[in-house]
Parts: structure tokens; sequence; C-alpha cells
């Protein structure tokens, strides 16, 4: 039973009293210098009672160094660990002064009753923890600024120690934590299983169990002595009440003693105005992203890191240290707001890297030309609603869109500007009046068509943010998106339904088509659009969102990693489609047929009727060539927008089109092939099937959709002439900048790190930066991530890392020549993976290749990985003879040739190599591991 003055029932021994000592020495990675015993006075006590704290403190040391701490850091660990958790910070801000960087003083406490500080032998309530923390501070005397940093239910004392002390108070850091627990969701299943009856002391004090659960939770496992320092302080049931204790402790009610105590804190938090940093594990079966999401929602201006991967014991699973130590140094926290009223609401301050003040460009971005007719009517003005022509083209009948593979089958489904306008009219209104609000985050799990339009649209109107993740990502990928952006809405079709609810993706459910009522209950469906459509039918919409408001949150293809959740506003999206327009001139009465999701769902936005072709969106190369006739029949297309993985099929099915598909496709005039490099056959065979169009090939990214753009004839001229072409970088030649973009290079070190200042200078290979109007505000809760993309930035724009490698050439048309994490440095330079690659595609023989680097970084190795024409049926070393061929194409001295069936590659695209996950199979095969299939 649990309530005010009743606790769960433990063991005897758990209340067995036992004198603070300090740890032994040895445990790995803590320094025996950090450690004291602090005698410190408990408040309220009935009679004066004095209580032992073991901590770590590396005061003395900073002291020995004659440095003056700037703050200090406040670490309190939670259950049932100690704090051996924060030896590394303690260390790395020790070794941080030590180099001359800021000096913070870091205190990391053991709670009483925890790890080597005194058993007293008396039970612990939270309101209580928080009066102890604050009377170990009145002891110590500090003065501020302090910084809290708090993990699991240290978490919660440390934010009720900042709640507390608001003149001390400079910052809040937190680990996986929770100040709040869901009235509609049970706490988690671990801690559940540990409160049932008699469980608890058997789980929690008797034996070690829960401890050890705790300790299996790291990722990859804690090596044995690291386990073996954690249990130091809890060998024996009489050390372990402590343990106990604080599951006890949890709130599972409100008549819990505890409970009002974590209502204050949590209301507490909410007032909090300091900077705030959160690094989280989401692979944590206790504190999971519905507590993160709760914890945002109350500090919204919290810089937020989600490690993919890590988990509970995220300080064991990431060099968390590096990073809050990061941000200390770039966050103005050294001086803890006065305390006023009102108190203003105070966003934290970015810092930044200045750039030159007259920055080189590749090529500036023109003067954008006045309105006309034909123009958009937001073409000077990019922060045009993107319903815009929803609203101005709401009587016209004339065609919208087009769905020519509709949910439950027939014909092609033709919308009128008219209807889409009505129904996104009627689906923002009632997705407001079910309490879908701006700045909510709302899943969209619908296939690309009709109903994902309205749906988006609508979701923008209202200022809700749209999250996509398309289902080119696979379910596994799918899942690690939905439940990293925590949406409070999923919208979705069946298939989309059934995953959400097997895998527990968040958020309430509501389906796109009207479902048989067992399996509306199981699916936990709330409602239908059709519902929506009839609840909106004679509802006002509230007002729009701004153009700084937050908009979309679109995963990457994870090609090169973990999906990321790349943020747009308003604003951005809307020049996305200005970009499109100055680009292409795509606009008002544009027919667009698009292949690529993203780019349908912005023909309203443009004004342009669009349609997308029947395909498998999770498998672009299930494109054919007559449907993609029959989509340009059916709008009467102009411009056709294909990823390189559909254009391959395209151009492959081609014998089965039929004459009236052949003057279809005569009609285009404009045809964009982008998402990954697409070679000059590839263009050349697309351009025979639209004889009348002007073949090109953007190239972009998730964070920036359009920038730059080369043609058919552009890349013939740019294809070497000479030797002494082949024998350079090579790569594949993207063209200019586009009209709203700007591009610079950041020269490779020897070590294939992009440190040079950024340049236009022609023949210098580095890193891609670019700047347009239209790139990304951020990425979703990756705080370290966005940090690493930006360099340098003035005011109102942002320079972005693009990750890609390339150079200019003498006539400013920017070649890729592969991926920052694929450059190979070798002990004679870094080698980039894409020239050699299209030399060895070269010999007759070869279907496809990548390059690789094996060994350590400085004196790698490059490695060949080949498809071959035929395909090999297994894995093997190249034959010497076609090893020669491949090694004199090539160009340079490869380690091996290596021959695999199938090259892995991404799954949203189709085409982008794996070239991080070949090196690792490379690596392994050449030390004498299997020859398996990469």
């Amino acid at each position: 039973m649990t309530g005010p003055g009743r606790t769960h029932r433990l063991p005897r021994a758990a209340a067995v009293p036992a004198p603070a000592t300090l740890p032994p020495r040895g445990l790995p990675g803590l320094d025996p210098a950090f450690s004291r015993l602090v005698e410190v006075a408990e408040s309220g006590a009935a009679t004066p009672t004095t209580r032992i704290w073991h901590l770590l403190d590396n005061a003395a040391r900073l002291a020995e160094l004659g440095v003056t701490p700037v703050g200090t850091v406040l670490c309190v660990h939670g259950n049932p660990t100690w704090s051996y958790l924060w030896r590394e910070f303690v260390a790395k801000a020790t070794d941080a002064a030590a180099a001359g960087h800021a000096a913070w003083r870091v205190i990391a406490v053991d709670q009483l009753e925890m790890g080597f500080s005194e058993r007293s032998g008396t039970v612990r309530p939270l309101a209580r923890r928080v009066a102890d923390l604050g009377d170990l501070t009145e002891t110590l005397g500090l003065t501020g600024p302090v910084v809290t940093f708090g993990h699991d239910w240290g978490g919660v004392v440390s934010l009720g120690w900042a709640v507390d002390h608001p003149g001390l108070l400079a910052a809040v850091m937190l680990l996986n934590t929770a100040v709040h627990q869901p009235e509609d969701s049970p706490i988690p299943a671990p801690l559940r299983l540990a409160l049932a009856g008699p469980v608890l002391a058997a789980a929690t004090v008797t034996t070690p169990a829960f401890l050890e659960t705790t300790l299996a939770l790291a990722h990859p496992p804690l090596p044995a002595a690291v386990k073996r320092a954690y249990r130091a302080p809890y060998r024996g049931a009489a050390r372990r009440g402590g343990i106990g204790a604080f599951v006890a402790d949890i709130p599972v009610d409100f008549a819990h003693e505890s409970a009002a105590e974590l209502d204050r804190i949590a209301g507490g938090v909410c007032e909090l105005r300091v900077p705030a940093l959160m690094l989280w594990g989401p692979r944590d079966p206790v504190f999971s992203d519905r507590y993160l999401d709760d914890l945002i929602a109350r500090l919204p201006h919290a810089d937020v890191h989600r490690y993919e991967g890590a988990g509970h014991l995220v300080a064991e699973d990431v060099d968390y240290a590096l990073a809050a130590l990061t941000w200390l140094g770039e966050t103005p926290v050294v001086e803890p707001a006065p305390v006023v009223e009102p108190v203003p609401v105070v966003e934290p301050v970015p810092v930044v890297e200045p750039v030159e003040t007259e920055p080189a460009v590749v090529e500036p971005a023109p003067t954008p030309p006045a309105p006309t007719a034909a123009q958009p009517a937001w073409a000077a003005n990019p922060h045009h609603p993107l319903w815009h022509y929803l609203d101005e083209l709401r009587e016209s009948d004339e065609t919208a869109l087009v769905d020519m593979s509709p949910p439950g089958g027939g014909g092609p489904r033709v919308v009128s500007w008219r209807m889409l306008s009505r129904q996104v009219r009627r689906l923002a209104a009632g997705l407001d009046l079910i309490g879908v609000r701006a700045g909510d985050r709302v899943s969209l799990l619908v296939p690309p068509g009709a109903d994902l339009t309205a749906v988006l649209y609508a979701c923008l109107r209202i200022g809700a943010i749209v999250v996509v993740a398309d289902a080119g990502l696979g379910l596994r990928g799918l899942t690690r998106a939905v439940r990293g952006a925590h949406p409070d809405h999923v919208i979705g079709a069946t298939p989309g339904l059934i995953a959400a609810r097997a895998l527990g993706w968040p958020g309430q459910k509501i389906s796109v088509a009207r479902l048989p009522r067992p399996l509306h209950r199981a699916l936990d469906v709330s409602f239908t659009l059709g519902e929506l459509l009839s609840l909106g039918a004679a509802q006002e919409l509230p007002a729009p969102p701004a153009p700084g408001d937050t908009a979309a949150v679109l995963f990457t293809s994870g090609s090169t990693g973990p999906a990321k959740g790349v943020v747009y506003t308003h604003a951005q999206l809307a020049a996305v489609a200005h970009a499109l327009h100055a680009q292409y001139g795509v606009g008002l009465g544009t027919g667009l047929v698009a292949g690529f999701a993203p780019f349908a769902l912005l023909g309203p936005a443009l004004g342009a009727r669009s349609v997308t072709p029947d395909m498998d969106v999770t498998s672009p190369k299930t494109l054919t060539a007559t449907a993609v006739a029959a989509a340009v029949a059916a709008i009467d297309a102009t411009v056709v927008f294909l990823s390189p993985a559909a254009l391959a099929n395209v151009v492959a099915t081609e014998t089965a089109l039929t004459p009236a598909d052949h003057r279809a496709l005569a009609g285009v005039r404009s045809f964009l092939s982008a998402g990954a490099p697409v070679a000059e056959p590839l263009l050349a065979g697309a351009a025979r099937l639209m004889p009348q169009a002007s073949a090109h090939t953007p190239y972009g990214m998730t964070e920036g959709l359009l920038m730059t753009d080369i043609t058919l004839e552009g890349i013939r001229d740019a294809a070497p002439t000479s030797l002494a072409d082949l024998a350079g970088p090579g790569g594949v030649c993207v063209g200019r900048p586009a009209a709203t973009t700007r591009i610079r290079i950041s020269a490779l070190d020897a070590d294939g790190a992009a440190t040079g200042e950024l340049s236009d200078a022609a023949g210098v290979t580095g890193e891609i930066v670019v700047s347009a109007p239209h790139t990304l505000d951020h990425y979703s809760r990756l705080w370290l991530t966005d940090r690493a993309a930006r360099r340098g930035a003035v005011a109102g724009e942002r320079w972005h890392r693009s990750g890609d490698v390339g150079h200019f050439d003498s006539a400013g048309r920017l070649w890729i020549e592969g991926r920052l994490p694929h450059v190979i440095a070798t002990a004679t330079g870094v080698l980039t993976p894409v020239g050699p690659e299209q030399r060895i595609e070269g010999v007759a023989e070869i279907a496809r290749a990548a390059v690789v680097g094996v060994g350590p970084a400085g004196t790698q190795q490059p490695v060949a990985v080949v498809e071959t024409l035929p395909p090999a049926h297994r894995v093997a070393l190249a034959t010497p003879g076609l090893a020669a061929m491949v090694r004199d194409a090539a160009g340079l001295p490869l380690a091996a040739v290596l021959v695999v069936p199938r090259l892995p590659t991404d799954i949203r695209h189709n085409s982008k190599i794996d070239r991080s996950r070949l090196s690792r199979w490379a690596e392994t095969v050449l030390s004498g591991g299997r020859m398996t299939r990469p």
C-alpha cells in the first residue's frame, strides 16, 4: 500500500544504519582524489541531527591549478546508481580547466541511503531528498551560478533544488528522467513489476535484481570492471535499503505521499527561464520518449539531443560529458538570471562562428523579377502562405491534382481546385474541433495522392506541424523516425495504423478510411477523415500560423545513417516553392508529374496541377514508362520529376510505350531527376522519351531540396576530353548554384576533415557548404548534429554543411566527389571515391563499383567492390585478369578488388551505395572473415 505516511514494506535489513565511507581505490575511471566526506546538518529535524555525505568534488584540484571556477555543476544520480555515474564529467571538466578552458567546479553527490553516503535508517521521501540536497549546498556555501545535472530520479531531485533556488540557478541539464506521469498511461513496466507487492523487497533489497537489471540496460554492455564499480556500495541487503526505498517512493497514484511534491516540482519546472539541455537515450524501457516530450513541453526553449541507439544509461552509452561541456562553453549560463516579477521568457541565444565580412560566393542570387500574370503571386514575397492558391482558386473547377491509383482501385481520381480547397478547409476545421492545435505534431502515414495532399495542407493551415517519414525508410526506419518525432496525432491509411498499433507508436490515431468496427477498435482509432469533414463543415478556421512558425519535420532517407528529422518553418517551405519557380518556371497552370513525393505535395503551393504516377512508393524501381506517359496525359503535363532509381526502370521499359504514349511524352517541356547522381547515358535515355524536354538533374538534399542545376547539354559540355581530365579528382558535375542559392567549399586536411576557410576557388576538394532561404531551420531533437552542421552564420542566414565532398571547376560548375565520411585518408593524402568509381565503371565487365577505405585513418588502403556483367552469384576476389583491368582503370593502388552479386543501397532511392557498410564489410573479409554478402 502507498499513501501519506505509508510505504511499501521492506525487509528489516533495509533500515540498518551505517556510516558514510570513501569508495575503495582502483575503481575504473574514478580518481580517489575527487572523493570527500561532508557533514551536513539536517533541516527540519526534531533534534539536532547531522548526516555524512560522500561526494565527488574537483574544487581542490582547481585550487591546485590556480583557477577560479566560473560556476558549479551540481550532479545528482538516480536509482540504483551513485556518483560514479558522473566520473567522466568530473574528470573532463577538470581536464578542460587545466587546458585553459572555462573552469567548472563539479560536485557529484551520493544521495543519503545511496552510494557511499550515510545509511540513516530512515525513510526519505521526495520532499526530504530535495531538502537534503538544499542542506548540502548550504553547508558547502554555494553562491552560484549553479547548473544542475540530473539523471533518473536524480533528475527530479535536481529540478526540485532548481525550483527552490532561483537566485543561484544558472541552467539545468538532464539525462533520461521524468517529472510527470501522464494520467492516461501506466508507469513503465519494469517499475510496475518492481512495485508489485512482495516483489519490491525481493527485487530491490533482498537480491540485487533491480541493480543488475539496470546495469544490463547499457548499449553496448558495460565492461565487467565497471559493473563491479557500480555494485561496490550495494553489496549485501543491508546496503541496498535505499534502492528499495527509492522505488517505493515512486508516486503510483495521487494519494502517495510524494505525489504532491512531484506535482510541485513539475509545475515549477514550467516557470524556469534559464537555459536547458537534455541529452537522451531513446532505448530506455523506463523513461521513454513520452517523458522527453513532457519535459520539452515544460522547457520549450531547451536544447535537446537524442542519441539514437543509447538507452537508460546514456551516461555510459555515449560521450555525454563532452556534449555537456561543449554546451556550457557555448551557452550564456555563467550568471544566474535575476529574480524579478514578472519573469520574461528568455530564448537561448545561439552561439555561431563568424564568417568573412565579404564572403566569396560562386554566384550571387539575382534580384527576383517583378511578378507577372504567369508568376505565383508570392514570387516577390516568398513568405506568401502555402495555401494561397487553395484560397484564390476555391471557386475554380480546373484540375488541381490527379490520383492515378486511388485507394480502393478504380480509374484515376480527378480533384478540382474547388473540391481540394473545400476538403482542406473542412479537414482543417475538423482537426481544430477535435483538439489538434498549432504546434502539435501530426505524423502522416498516408501514401502520396489526394488524401495526403488534403491532410497535409489542412494541418499546415491550422499551424500543426506535419511529420513526414516515407515508407521507403522501411518498418524499422519508420519506427525510429515516428518515435523520435513523438507525434501528438497520427493520420494513416490502414497499413500505417496497423504498424503504429503493433509497434506502439505514440499519438491519437485518425484513419483515412472508414474501418469495420472491430478493426476500428483494435487500431485504437479516434476519428476518420470522413468524420472530420462532417465535423468541420460549418466551423470557422483558427488564425493562420506565422511565417516563422514550424511547419514540418521531414525525415532524411537514412542512406547516411539513422534518418534525421529536418525542421522547416512556413517561410522556408514557401521559399522551396519559390526556388522551384525561379529555376524552372513551375507555377500557375503548370502540369507537374511528380514521381518523388515532396514535389507532388508542393504542387498546390505553386498553383500547379499535379499527378503522382501509378507506382509503389516504397520501391521507386516499380515505376514504368507507360505509367509516366499515362500520368503526363492525365493533366497535359509539361514538367516531369522522377528519382534516378525510378528513371532507370522507366528507360528500361520504354519498349512498352504505344504511339499515344509517345505523343503524350512529346508534350513535356522540362524533365528533372534528382536524389542521387544521374549518369549521362541515363539522362540521355530519358531525353529520347521526352524529345522536346530540357533535361535537368538538380542537386539537393532533404535539408535543401534545390541547390544546383545542370542540363543534359551541360553534362556533355563538362565531360572529360583529355587524359589530364581523366586523371583529376573526377566526380559528378551538378552544375551551377540555383537562382536563390550560394555555395562554398571548405578544403579537406590530411585526415579528411573539412577545416579550410569557405571559398569558391576552383580545383579545391572539400566539403560543400550551402546557404539559401529554403534550407532547413534545424534538425529535430539533434542539438549536436545541428551544431556540427552549421558552418558560420550571420543574422538571418544559415550556412549548412552538406556532408558532401566536391570541387568547383574553372567554369564555376560544382562536382560531387562523394560523402565526407567516405573520404579515404591514406598515407599519401586523401582520396574521394566517385572519380575512381566512374573510371572503374568504364570497364566493360563492370556494372557498378564502390571504392572504400580499410584500415586506420591516415594509413587507409583503397579497395574496390564491384558488381559484374553478368552478375556474380557469390562473393569472391576478382580474377587476376579482372583485377588488373580494374586497377588500371582506377588509376590508384588498390589493395584488393572484391566481386559481389549486389552492392548495398538505401531503401528510398535504391541507388545510394552504403560505402560505410561496405568499408566495414571489406575490412572484415580481408582480415580473414567469412565471404558473406555485404
